[in-house]
């Protein structure tokens, strides 16, 4: 059977959307995340919708999940251009495990699916954190560049003030919901869950990947910092050109008057 993990957006309504889906499914609230049950003959589908724009879906053929999506689609805050998807099998075993991108589950009970679920719908939200981190190196990648190779940033205020406040936007976007990486508040009253939930971080790499994440966030900090600075000399340089002309201007003045 297939488990598959998307990121879809920044954020879900998640009240809205659980009254929606409510009306067509058996759903319900778990704290953070929404859980949807589709009956099915052999085995019963579960979905997972967590407010910061992820979901899991267990055994929910592939070919039916853009449907669902589309619904969710409606209650999306600030969708993604590229979805982030990862995709696992599951079976049941006697005791819990993740070896190749196989999960073994210990029972068919719902908790247990949620619990390793907040590790696959983090895993897929770092992704996404990763993607932007990514393009906006590339974007930014000849700002340093330049300041090496030219001494200065081939760039005019208003140009360096766009590139400020992009970079801004994405790092600030990233901190705010950078939280969602932390341990659920699901695992302090259930602790008896958490190493399902520990399971998927350490295989996932949740730890080192949030470490590298917040390296990356340093470093465009330390851009958005060059840049103003660079903002900062370029007006200095100006107020510097203003002040020698108007001392020419006077000078000239007072050698006409002198002439005169």
């Amino acid at each position: 059977m297939d488990c598959y993990a998307y990121c879809t957006a920044t954020s879900y309504l998640i009240k809205p959307l659980f009254d929606h889906f409510r009306t067509h499914y058996k759903a319900s609230l778990y704290r953070e995340a929404l859980h949807i049950e589709i009956t099915q003959p052999n085995e019963n589908q579960h979905i997972f919708c967590f407010p910061y724009g992820a979901c899991v879906f267990w055994g929910v053929p592939p070919e039916q999940i853009p449907q669902f999506l589309d619904e969710v689609n409606k209650y999306e805050v600030g969708q993604l251009d590229e979805l982030e998807i990862d995709a696992f099998t599951y079976s049941y075993a006697e005791s819990a495990k993740i070896a190749e991108d196989e999960i073994h589950l210990p029972d068919d009970e719902v908790r247990t699916k949620l619990a390793f679920s907040h590790g696959l719908a983090q895993s897929v939200k770092l992704g996404s954190f990763e993607t932007t981190t990514l393009k906006t190196f590339n974007r930014a990648q000849n700002i340093p560049e330049n300041l090496a190779s030219r001494g200065k940033i081939p760039l005019s205020r208003k140009e360096i003030r766009k590139k400020m406040g992009k970079l801004f936007v994405e790092r600030s976007s990233i901190n705010l919901h950078v939280n969602v990486l932390d341990m659920p508040e699901l695992f302090w009253e259930n602790p008896e869950l958490e190493p399902y939930y520990n399971l998927v971080a350490n295989y996932l790499d949740i730890k080192t990947r949030v470490e590298v994440l917040t390296k990356r966030l340093e470093i465009i900090h330390e851009l958005f910092e060059m840049l103003g600075n660079e903002l900062n000399h370029q007006h200095s340089s100006r107020l510097e050109i203003t002040i020698i002309l108007l001392i020419v201007i006077e000078v000239v003045i007072l050698l006409v008057h002198e002439i005169v």
